[in-house]
């Protein structure tokens, strides 16, 4: 059997035209189409069709169990694939047992993708899943706080001085004017090269001035993965000197979660992903938050898709920059990264002095850093 058939029989699975011939499967394929089957026949049951016979040897994929399932294929198929089938077994194909053993909870890989689409069927979930669904959002918002929070702390620690020395060798702090000038004596005429003997950096010093952040999230379908990052983000923010956080999430109503900003895990247990949108409404809430303009950011995390009045919210968001509140609109991302918002609506907020981007949790950091310079 070629490279093509083969792959072709494992996609189509004990539905394929008896040409495509299981007993033709190199090793280890068997495992791989049984595993495939467990997960991907539920289309053809949904749509009435009835499992036939098929597959290699071994045990019927039916009798599989979720667990069994789960450790299976995290041996079979590479890590991106594995993650990929472990995220569509919870949210398209509704393996939610594999949520009811703690202990097998904790060993679920914790990706930003499982945690997304844990985020969007935790609403039909049964409550007795709800420890094991806990278990593997800390454990996805602990893997995210590991690679976020470092970015954090050196973006926001500090502002850059230039009259002192730094020994702290770090690529935001590196001085190139006072690196190139100490070092012209090593010039290499032949290669035209400047070599560094020895590069500077600046040092940091600590803000002396408080800075409000009001981060505004919208909470609707498509903000699955935006609003994880958001609780993650808030967490790290509420924990570094000289910065308040106000975090408040939104559809047709708005919720101050400012309580519970230090906890992501309960933030992300408390959110209700779907319904309508009224973006006016929540940045009409947030104006009320502003103690001191001038010293306030306001990051309005969202798709743009207002379902309320336009006129209202950029009247909204008039006043605030006239205020002298600094205004970040930051918009949703897909599960790969790639933004999904309302461009009209985002040119209107542009126009109005709100500065729109889609930006990753790490290049926000340094975005927020430059803002509060």
């Amino acid at each position: 059997m070629n490279e093509t058939a083969r792959r072709w029989r494992l996609i189509l699975g004990r539905y394929a035209d008896q040409s495509l011939d299981s007993n033709q499967f190199g090793p280890g394929d068997d495992e791989i189409d049984q595993a495939l089957a467990y997960l991907y026949d539920r289309d053809y049951v949904e749509r009435g069709h009835k499992l036939r016979p098929g597959g290699g040897g071994g045990s019927d994929p039916s009798k599989l169990k979720a667990i069994t399932w789960l450790e299976r294929t995290r041996k079979l198929f590479p890590k991106s694939t594995f993650e990929r089938l472990q995220s569509q077994a919870i949210e398209n194909y509704g393996l939610t047992e594999i949520l009811a053993d703690q202990k097998v909870a904790s060993s679920i890989e914790p990706t930003p993708q499982l945690g997304s689409a844990l985020l969007r069927v935790r609403g039909r979930l049964d409550k007795k899943l709800e420890a094991g669904l806990r278990q593997v959002i800390s454990q996805v918002v602990d893997d995210i706080v590991r690679r976020v929070r470092p970015k954090f702390t050196a973006a926001l620690s500090g502002r850059r001085n230039r009259q002192r020395r730094s020994f702290v060798a770090n690529s935001r702090n590196f001085d190139w004017r006072r690196t190139i000038n100490a070092n012209l004596a090593h010039y290499d005429l032949t290669n035209q090269r400047l070599m560094i003997n020895r590069p500077h950096f600046n040092s940091r010093m600590r803000r002396q001035l408080t800075w409000d952040v009001i981060l505004c999230v919208d909470q609707s379908a498509s903000m699955a993965s935006s609003i994880m990052y958001a609780a993650v983000c808030a967490s790290i923010l509420a924990g570094l000197p000289g910065v308040t956080v106000r975090l408040v999430v939104f559809d047709t109503s708005v919720v101050d979660l400012t309580d519970m900003a230090t906890d992501p895990v309960s933030v992300l247990m408390t959110v209700q992903l779907g319904g309508g949108t009224n973006i006016a409404r929540a940045i009409g809430y947030c104006e009320t938050l502003v103690r001191t303009p001038a010293r306030t950011v306001l990051a309005l995390i969202s798709d743009f898709e207002e379902g309320g009045p336009v006129s209202a919210l950029l009247a909204a968001v008039s006043r605030l920059r006239e205020a002298g509140v600094r205004l970040l609109g930051l918009a949703a991302l897909d599960e790969e990264a790639t933004p999904v918002y309302d461009r009209r609506v985002g040119g209107l907020l542009a126009d109005r002095g709100m500065t729109i981007a889609a930006l990753t949790p790490d290049h926000f950091a340094e975005w927020l850093a430059e803002v509060m310079q």
